[in-house]
Order: structure tokens, then C-alpha cells, then sequence
């Protein structure tokens, strides 16, 4: 019988039914070392916490989210709350000595980020950091194909994650807008930084240059709130491998719902990718005949791990759903020491170090080093 893992989630909201989706489908996917059991949701009010726990399946509910960390009973924290407050508890859940599973970004300062990481490292808690989108089997693909120097030398890269869910002048302020909230560059530019990484190995150098096109919103009281966050941040980099390239985080581009996009260049050829069409890898290969060169796609199937698991055949798709399950799927088995954890903390203060390099740059109108580049 495999040992139970007790689970408490915190937050109900579309990043917490995705958590909650993606522990139920990875333990039927999955030959998992833990039975994962929803003991404990919490929220803002006891009716949200209890609407919560009868529509997902949790045991029990509370409003009292400090409460619900001290309960000895549970093993893991789950923290999909706004950004601000991912911190205050994670260390809490981290001094409880429960591992800990954080939705991105980890938290709006890297000092903050820097000290919940450190914290975790000291208690010997696993962590993880919600970065499903580098789940995706075509991701791995991308990158197995560079390092295996399929495209030849890199010469360089361009990233987008671009949505509109911000384009309206009318909508209402949000915890997203306000400075610990951190931006378009963290909210959803974080994507596209990440995958950067995954791809092409370590940024050292950055560009920045972040706008506020909106510059007040409704404050849902009668009167507006300035906006200090950027609704468009944007960078050029410098790859380690000596590559180049730039990325962007959109939250106010008209009619796009989920643009996370790359493409990279090389002396032998060329990747593209998007995430509006996420099981589709294209591929360009200067070696093909003269006549017959174009880029040409690759169909996510069982020969691209772990679809094989989802779905026998191949062209019938994963969704974004399977993604968080192949997410948590790596984290459990981080937690059985089976392997090393896929994004912890400290992955996740890389990328809040990324996005406040770039946010300085943009301040300052001059390149600058990454820390730890």
C-alpha cells in the first residue's frame, strides 16, 4: 500500500482548481510512490473555503490559512494565493516542516525569494515552483535537439508570452497591478524567461525596457489607483552559450488568450514553437534539398515522453491541465527522493533575479550582468 501524502491547498481560484486537477490526474497517469489525499482547503471567507471543498473533493475547509499550516496532520503546502502574500506562507509552512508547492512568481522581491529558499534548503524541505508550461514534452524535445547540436551553433532566440487579459483601460485594479504584484514582466514575462533558460542555458547580460501603457485603473470604490507596473515588459539578452535574443511579457495584447511562443536559430537550423498550438514542435533543416527546405512539424505522440502515458495514439493532444500534472507528477517523486526536484525555490529566485536585472536596466537605460550568471 503506498504511503499517503496529505495535502493543503490554499486558494480556490483558477491557479488552484489547475493544482487540484493536476494532483487527481497524475495519480492516475502516473506510477506515483504516494496516494495523495486533499485534506484541507483554505480561503478568504469560510463560505468561499467550504463552496471549495464540496465542489473539489477536500475534507475539510478553513478560512484560516496560518491554522491550517500548523495542522500536523499534513504533509504538503500548496500556495496559489496572490503574489504578495506567497512569502509569509511559505515560510510558515516551511518552519511547520511541511514540503512546500508555490504557483510563479515565487514572490515580487528577490530578497524575499532569496530568503524563502534559503529557509527551505535549511529544513531540508522539497519545493516547487509552478512552472508547468516547461513540462511540455515538445519543450524537452526542443531542447534535447539543441544540445544534441541538431541546429547547429545557436546564434539566437526570441520569446513571447503574450495575452490580453489587461487590455481593457476600464478593468479594475488588481493585486497584479499594485508594486508587490509585480507586472507584466513577472506575471506572465516569468514564462517566457523560464523557457529561455530551459532551452538555451544561463542569461548573463540584459536589456530591459518596461512600460505602463495603462496608467490608472478603477479602483471598484467610484474613484481610479495609479499603476506603477509595467503592462509591457520587454528585453534583449546575452546567452553564456554566446547566443542572442530577447523576450517579451504582454498582458494587453488585443485578441491573444495564450501566446507563449519561441523560436531559435542556428547554423544548421531552426525551432518554432507555440503555445496556441502547444503539441506541435516545427522544425527547419538547412541540410534538406534545395526545393524542398521549409519548416516541417513535428506531432506530439508516445515516442515524446511522457505522452504515452496520457494518450496511446499520436495528433490526439495533451491540454494545459496535463501539463500540471506532469508538474506534480515530478514534484512527488522529488519528495520520495526518486529525483531531484524539477523547479525549486531556488529556480524560482533565478527567475525573480531575471526579472529585477531587467526591471533595473529599464531604470536605468543601460545593459546589466545577471548575479549568479
Amino acid at each position: 500500500m503506498k504511503k499517503k501524502l496529505r495535502l493543503g491547498l490554499i486558494g480556490s481560484g483558477f491557479m488552484g482548481k489547475t493544482h487540484v486537477f493536476g494532483f487527481a490526474a497524475a495519480q492516475r497517469v502516473f506510477d506515483l510512490p504516494y496516494e495523495v489525499e486533499l485534506a484541507c482547503i483554505a480561503d478568504v471567507t469560510m463560505a468561499q473555503a467550504e463552496a471549495a471543498r464540496a465542489a473539489l473533493g477536500f475534507q475539510n475547509a478553513t478560512d484560516d490559512w496560518r491554522q491550517m499550516v500548523d495542522d500536523p496532520s499534513l504533509d504538503v503546502i500548496d500556495i496559489t494565493a496572490p503574489n504578495a502574500l506567497h512569502k509569509d506562507m511559505a515560510l510558515a509552512a516551511i518552519a511547520a516542516g511541511k514540503h512546500v508547492y508555490c504557483e510563479k512568481p515565487l514572490a515580487p522581491l528577490s530578497a524575499d525569494a532569496r530568503e524563502m529558499a534559503e529557509a527551505a534548503e535549511r529544513a531540508g524541505i522539497k519545493t516547487q515552483v509552478g512552472f508547468n508550461y516547461l513540462c511540455n514534452p515538445m519543450l524537452s524535445l526542443a531542447r534535447e535537439m539543441i544540445a544534441a547540436g541538431e541546429l547547429g551553433e545557436i546564434r539566437g532566440y526570441r520569446g513571447l508570452h503574450a495575452e490580453d487579459y489587461m487590455a481593457d483601460a476600464n478593468g479594475q485594479f488588481t493585486f497584479r497591478h499594485d508594486p508587490a504584484g509585480g507586472g507584466a514582466l513577472a506575471d506572465i514575462g516569468s514564462h517566457a524567461l523560464a523557457t529561455a533558460e530551459f532551452l538555451l542555458g544561463p542569461i548573463t547580460r540584459v536589456f530591459g525596457d518596461c512600460i505602463t501603457v495603462i496608467g490608472s485603473r478603477p479602483d471598484g470604490k467610484g474613484g481610479t489607483r495609479t499603476v506603477e507596473t509595467d503592462d509591457v515588459g520587454r528585453a534583449f539578452l546575452r546567452f553564456e552559450n554566446g547566443a542572442s535574443g530577447s523576450i517579451e511579457g504582454n498582458w494587453i495584447a488585443t485578441g491573444r488568450k495564450m501566446q507563449h511562443d519561441f523560436e531559435v536559430y542556428g547554423t544548421k537550423g531552426a525551432l518554432s514553437f507555440s503555445q496556441e498550438r502547444f503539441n506541435e514542435l516545427h522544425f527547419f533543416s538547412t541540410g534538406d534539398a534545395k526545393g524542398r527546405q521549409g519548416f516541417r512539424r513535428i506531432e506530439a505522440g508516445p515516442d515524446h515522453s511522457p505522452y504515452g502515458r496520457f494518450c496511446v495514439a499520436p495528433g490526439h493532444q495533451l491540454g494545459f491541465n496535463d501539463l500540471k500534472a506532469i508538474e506534480v507528477a515530478g514534484y512527488l517523486e522529488a519528495i520520495a527522493g526518486v529525483r531531484p526536484e524539477p523547479f525549486n525555490f531556488r529556480a524560482g529566485l533565478r527567475i525573480q533575479t531575471l526579472i529585477e536585472t531587467i526591471q533595473k536596466s529599464s531604470r536605468s537605460g543601460t545593459w546589466l550582468a545577471v548575479d549568479g550568471a
